[in-house]
């Protein structure tokens, strides 16, 4: 079984029904027991950084998912869910970084305000609609994916990786900006596999699937 967390925040049914249409069994809970006992794990996510967290520690969810990520099951975050694994992002009304899961070494930045296309045309924050992704080493979630595909993303902040080897693709949007790694039993993407058409459930029955057991 596929376990989805659910802490109060995200895209939570259509993940789930995307997996079920490719076939797999996929509960969205939020009981701690649940996520240890799941075979693989999602964490996906809209909304901000700070308020998830503080959902995630209020429940006991943080804890279940450092243990279950300990576990070396497999482990997917999409969207806020790839940013929530990192120490800290600038997404904050408090005038400091807001702590993330720590999981991954780095921190997670908002784009720069007046980005330009090559056109020399504005391009608005937050970063809405289909991008192209560039693939910077191998990895089996992306088995059967072609270079430049296309995915839907929605968002303002993006992660800022320490270790370069964690990225396993990039895309662009005024700058350079990391869209998806890979760490031992954990892989995140920024991009909505479940709103990405054929490519997205591609990705996901890769990670449902054997294809994508560490």
């Amino acid at each position: 079984m596929i376990a989805i967390v659910d802490y109060g925040m995200g895209n939570l049914r259509s993940v789930q029904k995307a997996l079920q249409k490719l076939g797999f069994e996929a509960e969205v809970t939020s009981d701690a027991e649940t996520i240890r006992q799941a075979e693989k794990l999602v964490l996906p996510g809209v909304g901000a950084f700070g308020a998830a967290m503080e959902n995630l520690r209020r429940a006991g969810l943080d804890v279940a998912i450092r243990r279950f990520i300990e576990s070396g099951k497999p482990f997917l975050g999409i969207c806020l869910g790839l940013q929530l694994l990192f120490e800290a992002s600038e997404e904050t009304w408090r005038g400091e970084l807001e702590r993330g899961l720590g999981i991954l070494r780095g921190k997670v930045i908002r784009f720069p305000e007046g980005m330009v296309d090559p056109q020399d045309r504005p391009l608005k924050i937050p970063h809405i609609g289909w991008n192209a992704l560039h693939f910077t080493r191998p990895d089996a979630l992306f088995d059967g994916v072609e270079e430049g595909a296309h995915v839907y993303f929605v968002h303002s902040y993006f992660p800022a990786p320490e270790e370069e080897e964690v990225v396993t693709a990039v895309s662009d949007y005024g700058v350079h900006f990391c869209c998806a790694v890979q760490w031992e039993n954990v892989r995140a993407v920024q991009f909505h596999p479940e709103k990405s058409g054929e490519v997205g459930l591609r990705i996901l029955r890769n990670f449902a699937g054997d294809g994508s057991a560490p």
